[in-house]
C-alpha cells in the first residue's frame, strides 16, 4: 500500500491505496504533507484537489474499501446520493430495504473509510440536523456548504 498526505481546507488528507484502488482517505488535524505523490495515488490526489477548488462534483478513480458485506452495501448506497443533495439515515435505511436497520446503517456510515469520495457527509438527521460525523460536525457543515447549489452572496 502507498500513502500520500495532501493539504485541504479541512486538514491533512491521508490517501492510502494501491493498484487495486484507494482503500482509505482520512482527515487529520496535523501532519506532514507529502513531497512526492506515488503514481498509483496521483489520480485520487488530482480529483480531490479539483473537488476542493470547486471544479469536480464526482469521483471516478478506483475504490477498494475494506468492510463487511453490509458496510459495502451501505457505502454503495452513499455513492448514489447526488452532489449538492442530502438524505436522512431513515431514507438510507428504507432504500436498503429495512427501516429497522437505521442504527446499523448509521454505524456503517460512521465506519466509511473513504472521506468525501463516499459521501457520508450528505447523510443528516430526519429533522434536518447535522448529526454525528467522524471528522467533526464543523467539517460536515463545511462540506455541505461547499456542495450547496445556491451559494449565498453577501451585500458588502
Amino acid at each position: 500500500m502507498e500513502t500520500v498526505a495532501i493539504n485541504t481546507p479541512l486538514g491533512i488528507a491521508q490517501i492510502i491505496g494501491d493498484a487495486n484502488g484507494i482503500a482509505q482517505i482520512i482527515v487529520i488535524d496535523e501532519g506532514e504533507v507529502s513531497v512526492e505523490i506515488p503514481t498509483v495515488l496521483q489520480e485520487a490526489v488530482t480529483q480531490l484537489n479539483d473537488y476542493f477548488q470547486g471544479n469536480r462534483t464526482h469521483f471516478d478513480f478506483k475504490l477498494n474499501p475494506k468492510g463487511t458485506e453490509f458496510q459495502q452495501k451501505v457505502w454503495q448506497a452513499l455513492l448514489e446520493i447526488p452532489f449538492g443533495k442530502t438524505c436522512s439515515y431513515m431514507d438510507l435505511s428504507k432504500k436498503l430495504g429495512d427501516v429497522k436497520a437505521i442504527r446499523a446503517v448509521a454505524s456503517a456510515n460512521g465506519k466509511n473509510p473513504l472521506w468525501i469520495v463516499v459521501p457520508c457527509h450528505r447523510v443528516i438527521g430526519t429533522d434536518g440536523s447535522l448529526t454525528g460525523y467522524a471528522g467533526g460536525l464543523w467539517r460536515k457543515k463545511w462540506l455541505l456548504e461547499h456542495e450547496s447549489p445556491s451559494s449565498q452572496q453577501t451585500l458588502f
